[in-house]
């Protein structure tokens, strides 16, 4: 069962990826959180092989890039030269993101779907 075991925590995995970005492209003009600490940050998670040849996920980071600084003068986040601290989020590098973890979605679905009809197979075989 250890194929099966591998593709379920690699579904997991994407699943909180596709999360994250899901996440990332809701507050990406968000220029000030609910705690008052600035800009949304991006986050990003750190995926690492486990010792049974899974997948976990190490840590859910923030993006370290700076925010980026808009010109709008009228915004109630403004500085004194009219600049807001806009979140670090680039809507073309989530929805790149978003494709590759779905692309990585599917093919774990596949290769789940495909150790399940083997092991299908095995048990018919014993039983003949």
């Amino acid at each position: 069962m250890s194929s099966i075991e591998t593709s379920a925590s690699a579904l997991a995995a994407q699943r909180l990826r596709m999360d994250l970005i899901a996440n990332n492209l809701a507050n990406a003009e968000t220029s000030r959180t609910t705690d008052g600490g600035g800009p949304y940050q991006r986050m990003q998670a750190i995926f690492e092989a486990s010792a049974d040849g899974g997948v976990i996920v190490r840590d859910v980071l923030a993006d370290p890039r700076p925010p980026q600084l808009v010109y709008q003068p009228g915004h109630p986040d403004a500085d004194a030269n009219g600049y807001v601290a806009m979140p670090n989020v680039n809507a073309v590098e989530e929805m790149t993101d978003l494709i590759a973890a779905t692309r990585s979605y599917e093919a774990n679905v596949t290769a789940l779907n495909a150790s399940k009809a083997m092991t299908r197979k095995a048990l018919e075989i014993g039983r003949g």
